[in-house]
């Protein structure tokens, strides 16, 4: 489309009527002159495409689609390559529907815990949320699908949210809530951005020349097109002089003929009403150029969101070891959740699913021995009695069982888009029951099902604590992986849990006073507030267990004082039994400077190790600046063996240690050491040891080396080493 001559063809009232969208999920078309409408759908996490009757708060059905992990478990992946593959995957998704764009990531900071729609926002660190949302939205791009960044900007709070006035000094605005916008306008290349409902500092957002011209367009050189979050206009004529394009919805609600009245009458150039229809209908052809054929197949997808969900979960207690369970231990699997696990929040990210498993039916289905007991009722809490009823079936069925599993967390109607929660507490139902149940079963885990931190007034009696998150359709089937071991939980948190609420930093000021907040911590947010103030709290921003253990070492920095530009060198390696994966977090040491009241550290960097991914010489050549036939080439002649032949010596080097300590069936060794076969891994096995995995473990057995972790095991990993 030759834009600049199709705005030049357009009346008056035609180039009115292109800022705003046609109803509630497409921009205006015209027939005349070949301009198709353009999809776009919420969300960042799962597609909601409604064909039916429209909303923009997930009241009315939409298509069925994969429901990933919501942004507060994907942040605790951190690893931007789930990013990528999410962004990808969605990509894919949207073109098979006929989609143009899709509303997302959202960016915004949890200022609070209390924020209803925080599981909806990545972090807590504005540098983390930065780099997961621009990986995302590269990826998504590359598909030929616009990504639309959102809430610009300040948006922290669903209390007020459509008028609310947040005031906020400079320094704090571009030291927390600025830099992950910053970071994907400039480094992904996003092709819209969404204007928050609320006021910053007097001015509405979709009003805020600073916002939309001054900093989006001028300092970071934004191209693309700013759409308003839905009913967000409050002065058209005003918004488009200070940088809004699209007004959303459109319909009879739309403001056209103010723009067409404010042209005539002389009170707007016509130059910026062209400017804006140039934007808009740039978006409309970009999206009509790299719409594509896709081939859309959801049970693959559901499969990547099982595997990305594993990513996300974060260990919190895991006291004596008491995780991974054994398939053969009679365990009680206690609560609704088990059944039908939370595994989305509400509003306008509700996701019509593909399909959903429970953690309770995966475990059946895999063999488990497990026991179930209800142990609560979300729909009914005030019925006292039948609280009383499940919390004793409960108890007596995890007294006949040796472990407990509660699978527990918030309801749906406790954070919900529109509304923001008055306290950390989990429903006392809840609690009740699982401390009546530690008190009679020692070995009592918790699984937590929350898209925000909660407080768990009983983490100290029991012994295990998986946070699950809102991790999508698959987070049943994930669970069951991770609490059995099949995957490693190497999730950390990207928020903190406190002790109290009282100890936020935002407790005196949220959600404010007479529609005005004042966010009187300033760059105090956080971890920043905690390490400060020297604040326990429950678990730390970049916390997270692991069934492995790491070591770290060969750490170097190029200089005593290093900057963002500068490198730091680390060495993970594992010292334990089990090839998983590891996040190596960065945390710089913040310099004080004059007499300005600066954060203790803060994070900088960040990079998510795989042991057990499969391998990709390709990747790891260009690591290290070489070609694959370089690296292959310059590795045998340095080491006396081929660089194939070598990995599948370590990884058979592994193997012998799970085969000495068994831990694991043959079938999941040859699975996790990815060979392509059970048959295929024998094959190697036998040609590298002179022997079959089975006679090796019989040998094992036989020469008493085979009764768990011993100097035999010890000695196999030393040489895998």
């Amino acid at each position: 489309m030759d834009v600049e001559n199709t705005v030049r063809q357009l009346t008056l009232e035609e180039k009115a009527a292109f800022c705003s969208g046609y109803y509630y999920w497409h921009t205006k078309g015209l027939e005349c002159l070949g301009i198709p409408k353009v999809m776009m759908c919420d969300g960042p996490h799962g597609l909601r495409k409604q064909v039916g009757a429209e909303d923009h708060l997930g009241l009315n059905e939409s298509v069925q689609a994969v429901c990933f992990p919501s942004a507060s478990a994907l942040a605790a992946s951190f690893d931007r390559n789930v990013m990528e593959e999410l962004g990808t995957c969605l990509g894919k998704e949207c073109q098979a529907e006929h989609v143009g764009m899709l509303l997302g990531p959202g960016v915004n900071m949890k200022r609070s815990p209390l924020c209803g729609r925080n599981f909806e926002y990545f972090s807590e660190d504005p540098y983390l949320a930065g780099e997961l949302a621009a990986s995302y939205v590269k990826n998504l791009q590359k598909e030929g699908v616009a990504a639309c960044v959102k809430h610009f900007a300040c948006n922290n709070q669903e209390t007020d949210r459509m008028s609310g006035d947040s005031r906020v000094d400079e320094r704090t605005l571009r030291e927390i809530y600025l830099p992950a916008f910053e970071k994907v306008v400039k480094e992904s290349g996003v092709r819209a951005v969404m204007c928050a409902y609320n006021s910053l500092n007097g001015t509405f957002c979709a009003e805020n020349k600073k916002l939309l011209t001054d900093i989006l367009r001028e300092e970071w050189g934004f191209q693309g097109m700013v759409v308003t979050d839905w009913g967000a206009v409050k002065g058209r004529v005003k918004g488009m002089e200070a940088g809004l394009d699209l007004e959303m919805p459109g319909g009879p609600g739309a403001q056209d003929q103010k723009i067409v009245d404010a042209v005539r009458e002389g009170r707007l150039d016509e130059t910026v009403l062209d400017r804006t229809v140039e934007r808009i209908l740039r978006f409309v052809s970009d999206c009509v150029e790299q719409e594509k054929e896709t081939v859309w197949n959801h049970e693959d997808a559901h499969r990547k969101a099982v595997e990305i969900a594993g990513e996300c979960m974060v260990l919190l207690e895991n006291r004596d070891q008491i995780l991974p369970l054994k398939k053969d231990v009679k365990t009680a699997f206690i609560g609704e959740f088990a059944v039908k696990p939370r595994y989305k929040g509400g509003g306008s990210s509700h996701v019509n699913p593909w399909k959903v498993t429970g953690t309770l039916d995966t475990a059946l289905e895999k063999g488990a021995n497990v026991l179930f007991a209800r142990g609560y009722d979300t729909e009914n809490e005030e019925d006292q009695k039948q609280v009383t009823a499940l919390i004793e079936e409960a108890v007596q069925v995890a007294r006949e069982a040796e472990a407990a599993v509660i699978f527990a967390g918030l309801p749906n109607a406790y954070e919900s888009e529109g509304k923001d929660r008055t306290s950390l507490e989990m429903p006392e139902m809840q609690n009740r029951l699982i401390e009546a149940v530690a008190e009679v079963q020692p070995n009592t885990v918790v699984v937590l099902h929350a898209g925000a931190p909660v407080l768990l007034p009983w983490r100290d009696r029991v012994k295990g604590i998986l946070l699950a998150y809102l991790c999508g359709e698959g987070a049943g089937e994930a669970e069951e992986a991770i609490l059995y071991g099949r995957v490693n939980p190497s999730g950390k948190l990207a928020e903190t849990f406190p002790l109290k609420l009282e100890h936020n930093p935002s407790y005196l000021n949220f959600p404010g006073e007479n529609g005005t907040v004042e966010y009187r911590e300033g760059v105090f947010t956080g971890y920043r507030y905690y390490d400060k103030k020297a604040l326990d709290v429950a678990y730390p921003f970049g916390f997270g267990l692991s069934y492995t253990e790491f070591d770290y070492d060969d750490l170097r920095l190029e200089k005593e004082n290093i900057k963002d530009t500068e490198t730091l060198r680390v060495t993970c390696a594992e010292i334990r039994h089990r090839i998983m994966d590891e996040c190596v977090e960065a945390v710089c040491r913040i310099q004080e400077q004059g007499n300005i009241s600066k954060p203790i550290q803060a994070c900088c960097d960040y990079i998510k190790a795989h042991f057990n991914e499969p391998i990709d010489l390709k990747k790891i050549a260009k690591s290290v600046g070489y070609t694959e036939y370089y690296l292959t080439k310059r590795f045998q002649k340095e080491m006396g063996i081929k660089l194939l032949d070598y990995i599948k010596k370590v990884r058979i080097s592994y193997a012998k240690v799970w085969l000495i300590t068994n831990e694991k069936s043959i079938q999941e060794i040859s699975e996790i050491l990815q060979f392509t076969s059970r048959n295929y891994f024998t094959k190697v096995f036998k040609a590298q040891e002179g022997m079959t995995p089975a006679e090796y473990r019989e040998r094992a057995v036989q020469a008493g080396k085979g009764s768990g972790k011993n100097a035999g095991a010890e000695r196999e990993m030393e040489e895998s080493r």
